[in-house]
Parts: C-alpha cells; structure tokens; sequence
C-alpha cells in the first residue's frame, strides 16, 4: 500500500508535528523488524507553513504560495508513484487553517482514491455548528465530509469527526518511544525512594540534612493561558502558602518548560518572576529538546498541566510524563480523563487554582505507578504505529 502523508514535521515543534514524524519515521523503516509497517509505504511531504509557533494560524500571502507548492509536489507524487491514499491533518477551529484545508482538499481530494484524516485537533466540527458562517459551513461539509477512513485519538473524540460523515471511523491512541527501557532500576526505583522520603518528613521524621525538602514540579507545554501556564503558578503558590502555614518542612518548586505565543503573556510571567521571593519557588527555563528536555522529566516528582485549551486532543506531553512516572496534576477537560487510569486522584477542574493547590497536596504522597503502566498498556509507539497500519491496510483492502 502506498500512501502521501501531506503534513509538517518540527520545527515548530508540537504534538502534533511530532507525532508526524514519529509516524513518517516508522512507515519509512520497515527493516526495524515488525512485519505490520512494512505493507505501508510513505511519501511525505512536508507541508510546513509556519516559521515558529508564534506564527502557527497566521494568514499570509506567503503561506499561499508555499501551500501551493506543497500541493503540486503531492500531485506529482500521485503521477510518478501511484499512491492511492491521501492521508491529511484537519485543522484546528481556527479560520486561517481551516481555509488552508478548503484549498488542500480541492487541489489534491479529487486525485486520490482514498483520504484519511487524522483528527488530532478537536472541535472543528462543534465550532462550525456553533460559531462559524453558513458559507462556511456547506463549503467544510462539501470539502471535508465523506474522508474514507477517520482516525481519532480516544472515544470521546468520535463524536466530533463524526459531523464530517466519514465512511469509517477507528480510535487510534498516540504513541511514544518507551523513553526510560530500565525504567525500574534507575528512574523507578528513584521516584519510589523521593516518595518514601517525602511521606516520612509529612509524617513528623526529621530531615536527614539533604536537599529532600523540595518537591520540583514541572509544568512542559506551550506557555499560553489556556494551556493552564498562570493556574498552573497560582495553585502553587497557594499549595505553599498552605504548606507554610502547616510549619511542613515541604514546599514546591515550579520549572515552566516552553515557548510564548503571546509577548503579553510573555511579559506576565516576567512580573510574577520579578516578585521579591519568586527564585524561591518558581523559574522559567524556556523551550527545552531532546537530553534537556528528558532531563526535565527525569528530575521532577510531579507534572501539573491545567489546560483547558479548546482543541485538546490527547497531549503529547501527559504521555510523556505517564512514560516518566510523574503523578500528574491536570484537568477534567475533553477526553484527558479518558487518557488516565480510571478514578484518578489528580484531576481538577478548568480555571481552579484553589484545586490545583489541593491536588498537588494530595499527589505529594501517591505513586506515579499506575501512570507508567498505563503508558505500557496503551500509549507505546509500537502499539500506535501496529494499530494504526491495521486500519489503513484494511482501508486499502477494501475491509
């Protein structure tokens, strides 16, 4: 089977550009030994619009220009190799992408004798309904209804793809590299012996003089409000005021890993740093890659991320701190509870700092055990890419 991935890898860098390359990577190394990959084969282009993420959503004559030779590059792949498959992203609510999709799918739909989308933005079919135009509503439906195969990435999504009448429908959970293989002999057995200690100093055991004192939560996303970046702060200042006011020995330091959107909120985040006891408890380290960033996650006990970001997928970054072990702090918001083991402690509500604060003090004392099991369970990227090859051959089998 032949298939163009028409999508862009990092830079910049998000979910789901990495999840693309993760995708492209796979489907190009059939010689890794499982016989699931090797039916597919992948032409990607790589159809990058933006420079950075400030510019992720911005319209621009230039932008135009280069869509258009993305798409002819895509046509020139259907005349010289015969794919059959045309595998796309829809976008976000957001006009500028939306309209990029309009141009997408009438330059290159009508080419191809199959279309996948693959949905991991949420919502677009909801804003239509309730904030878009009319004309843009019956020229979305006209071009995007009907895709031959629509992958979303949990239950709960279904119902949104679902408004675009795809002929079929298969929930595809994303997938990461295991980034700790001896996980129980190095990070495992660290987490384990961080949490003994920090129950016995709440239980009334005096320090043994080390720097255990400290809680180092991490939050690693895009630094915007609605990623949860300022509850995300406020909730651990107040679990410290809280902490304090206990005489607990304990308190919380906050790393916020990643880059502005905004220069507003970028400017925020420079007054709360600027306080006279901000180094105390909280610092910025910007965008973070590779042994940085892994060094991150390996040096944290908790990862808080109270997003409530209107096209939330399945974030990319809570599976990599289920992969770490991080007892996680994040919210009741689309499918993430869905992502989580059933009755999870951790969860809040949307724009509840007051929560934020009390459930870091409750995951002071729970084990982030449960969470790399899970990530074991469903989120491995072998498990991904199989689950996922599986439902492109039976589309190109006609099952």
């Amino acid at each position: 089977m032949k298939m163009v991935v028409f999508a862009h890898t990092p830079p910049p860098a998000h979910g789901q550009s990495r999840m693309v390359q993760l995708l492209v990577d796979s489907l190009s190394e059939p010689a890794r030994g499982n016989d699931l990959i090797e039916p597919v084969q992948c032409y990607h282009v790589n159809a990058r619009l933006s420079r950075d993420l400030q510019d992720v959503g911005r319209a621009g004559w230039q932008k135009i220009f280069r869509l258009a030779g993305y798409c002819l590059q895509a046509l020139g792949l259907r005349v010289r190799h015969r794919p059959k498959v045309f595998y796309f992203l829809p976008a976000a609510p957001i006009r500028a992408s939306l309209y990029r999709d309009w141009f997408v799918m009438l330059l290159c739909r009508p080419f191809y004798r199959h279309t996948v989308f693959h949905w991991h933005a949420v919502g677009l079919g909801q804003w239509l309904e309730n904030q878009g135009a009319g004309w843009e509503r019956r020229i979305s439906h006209a071009l995007l209804d009907g895709a031959d195969l629509a992958i979303v990435l949990s239950e709960l999504n279904q119902a949104d793809a679902q408004k675009f009448r795809p002929r079929r429908l298969a929930v595809v959970p994303n997938g990461i590299p295991d980034p700790c293989p001896d996980y129980a002999k190095t990070t495992g057995a660290r987490r384990s012996k961080s949490l003994e200690r920090r129950r016995a100093l709440l239980s009334g055991e005096p320090s043994d003089g080390e720097n255990d004192t400290t809680v180092h939560v991490l939050f690693l996303s895009h630094c915007t409000r609605d990623k949860g970046l300022f509850d995300a702060i406020e909730g651990l200042r107040l679990a410290n005021q809280q902490l304090a006011a206990g005489k607990s020995r304990l308190h919380f330091k906050l790393s916020i890993v990643g880059a502005f959107r905004s220069e507003s909120e970028r400017a925020e985040l420079q007054r709360i740093l600027s306080e006279p006891t901000a180094h105390e408890w909280l610092v910025y380290r910007g965008f973070l890659d590779g042994a940085a960033k892994a060094a991150a996650l390996e040096e944290a006990d908790l990862f808080c991320f109270p997003t409530y970001y209107a096209s939330e997928g399945q974030p990319l970054n809570l599976i990599e701190a289920m992969a770490y072990g991080l007892p996680i702090i994040t919210t009741r918001w689309r499918s993430i509870p869905e992502q989580l083991p059933p009755d999870y402690p951790g969860l809040v509500e949307v724009n509840r700092p007051d929560q934020v604060a009390a459930a870091c003090l409750r995951m002071l004392t729970e084990s982030g055990e449960p969470l790399r099991r899970r990530f074991l369970e469903m989120f491995l990227l072998e498990r991904h890419i199989a689950a996922l090859t599986k439902e492109l051959c039976a589309l190109a089998s006609g099952g």
